[in-house]
């Protein structure tokens, strides 16, 4: 396991997000299980595996320290997923966009290279007037950085892209 960034290497990384130069692309929060139960629909949250009173409130503590960062209007993008959406909602830093390049691909592994290059074509396409927000899933994380993280641990990586992607701070679940 890579150790966490020096203090000094996080506030560049925390001031490349908010001048546009990094996004931030976090796991979503703690959801219990893995994958999704047989027969999971997307738009229909009872079929999903979803966030608990815990993945809620460790939302709730990303969008704090986002806030406390001087990250406080970003742009906002998630997965279709309820469990990425409720993440990014929770947050309370605005307006959700559901992305499709950040859906998981955990339940089709043959798509992962398709997805990723999807995933950084729209990395590039966003608007980077405001910080940029991204919630998605452990499988898709790793495929573009190589990094598997844990539920709620976000990932400042600087833009544009490199191949492979420069991470410039691993962020624990606050």
């Amino acid at each position: 396991m890579l150790a966490m960034p020096a203090v000094a290497d996080q506030r560049s990384a925390w001031q490349a997000l908010r001048e546009g130069k990094a996004f931030l692309l976090l796991r979503h929060t703690t959801a219990p299980g893995v994958g999704d139960p047989e027969g999971f629909r997307l738009g229909d949250c009872s079929t999903q595996r979803n966030l608990d009173e815990k993945g809620r409130r460790e939302a709730r503590r990303w969008g704090r320290l986002l806030k406390g960062r001087d990250v406080e209007q970003p742009r906002l993008y998630s997965s279709n997923w309820c469990r990425a959406q409720d993440t990014a909602q929770e947050m309370g830093l605005g307006a959700v966009e559901t992305l499709s390049a950040l859906d998981s691909f955990f339940s089709d592994p043959d798509s992962q290279a398709a997805q990723t290059v999807e995933l950084r074509k729209a990395i590039e396409k966003v608007p980077k007037d405001r910080p940029v927000v991204m919630v998605s899933h452990q499988v898709n994380i790793k495929a573009l950085t190589g990094f598997s993280p844990r539920s709620g641990e976000g990932m400042i990586i600087a833009l544009p892209l490199d191949d492979p992607p420069k991470v410039l701070a691993r962020i624990a679940q606050p």
